[in-house]
């Protein structure tokens, strides 16, 4: 067994430790530590055993394995634990506590699990979904706290008594308990901060819907600040493009956006237009063959514009217009209903036949190959077939 010293003091940093084993790909076992192992959607520490760089942190049956950058050293050892790493992560955590105590205060909504990344941290909670107003109102709530510099203490009890968790715990014997005071009392094993306070500002980012849960992305402490330094900054910058205030930011490209929609719109319905006109040119120009029919191949991007060409093409009498695409390989053909042909039937018997799926009406088919040797067999068939 490890002796876990950040049970009783996250706080520590340095510590001494004697060699208790080692194994493969470089791992250390030690007497005691104060490394946190990942754990409880905590991740582990890193920091140095004997000047090597601890990679990783893993709980082992009741050991606390270390792995280490290169050879494991022996007999007594100087430990160090990354302090930015391991602060940040007790400023999640703790704020996790009270995010959680403040919506199941507020609520009634219960958090099911935790998870602590390395840019931003999240919550699952029990409700189908949270309004704009209640999250507004759990943030508000949730800061005030913090601006109230409550305690967070631990302590150990056992599992056999009325302990007022706000989550019971299936554990069995004795328990580490963190309390915020007069707010909540939860069983965890991870570090934490000693005072609200500490956990700084509580920004809860967004929201996702994860089977039948809401998902709540959140960020304490310096994460915080720098996030709020990067969304001011990316206002800042929007505000700029308009020549205005960050406040008037929002609107401005909300109307800028609905104008770029409408021109789309309008740049659609102009080129479809066009397209069609081009189709109709285009059967004007083609001379017809020994049998009176219109052929003309296209090479090209299959889209909505080649389509309203090659229906305009073949809107005229005894024309057929084929439209190959290389990337990804496929064709399309239009054909008028005099034409003397089935497109659909042509396209579909010519693309399967190359292993490829295909079909459409007696005017309009298309269909796609796998390859480009297949394409090219494919557009063989269908020149026979026109």
């Amino acid at each position: 067994m490890t002796e876990r010293l950040y049970y009783t003091d996250p706080y520590l940093r340095r510590f001494t430790a004697r060699v208790a084993g080692s194994g493969d790909d470089n791992k250390l076992y030690l007497d005691r530590t104060a490394f946190y192992p990942t754990s409880g959607g905590q991740p582990h520490d890193l920091g140095t055993i004997g000047g090597v760089a601890v990679q990783s942190v893993e709980n082992e049956d009741g050991r606390v394995a270390h792995v280490l950058a290169s050879a494991a050293p022996s007999g007594e050892v100087e430990c160090e634990v990354d302090w930015t790493r391991r602060f940040d992560h007790m400023q999640q955590h703790s704020g996790q506590h009270l995010l959680s105590a403040v919506l199941a205060g507020l609520f009634g909504i219960e958090t099911v699990s935790f998870h602590l990344g390395s840019d931003v941290s999240t919550i699952d909670v029990n409700a189908p979904s949270i309004d704009a107003d209640r999250l507004a109102r759990a943030e508000q709530r949730a800061n005030e706290i913090v601006f109230e510099n409550r305690p967070i203490t631990i302590s150990f009890a056992r599992n056999d008594a009325d302990l007022g968790l706000r989550k019971a715990s299936e554990r069995e014997g004795e328990l580490r308990i963190i309390s915020i005071e007069d707010l909540d009392r939860s069983a965890c094993g991870g570090t934490h901060v000693r005072s609200t306070a500490e956990i700084g500002p509580v920004a809860i980012r967004r929201l996702d819907k994860i089977r039948g849960t809401v998902r709540i992305e959140f960020l304490c402490g310096l994460r915080a600040i720098r996030r709020a330094r990067a969304d001011f900054q990316a206002l800042q910058a929007a505000a700029r493009v308009f020549s205005a205030a960050i406040d008037d930011a929002p609107a401005l490209a909300a109307a800028a956006a609905q104008r770029n929609l409408e021109l789309e719109k309008a740049y659609r319905k102009l080129a479809l237009e066009t397209a069609e006109r081009q189709g109709r040119d285009l059967y004007a120009s083609t001379a017809p063959g020994e049998d009176g029919v219109r052929r003309i191949t296209r090479n090209g991007k299959i889209d909505d514009e080649l389509r309203a060409l090659a229906q305009a093409f073949s809107a005229g009498s005894k024309a057929v217009l084929l439209a190959i695409c290389e990337d990804p390989p496929s064709l399309l053909m239009a054909a008028s209903k005099d034409a003397g042909v089935h497109a659909g039937n042509v396209v579909k018997a010519a693309v399967t036949a190359q292993g490829g799926r295909g079909g459409g009406s007696p005017v309009m088919g298309q269909g796609s190959v796998p390859s480009k040797e297949a394409l090219q067999a494919a557009v063989s068939a269908i020149g026979a077939a026109r």
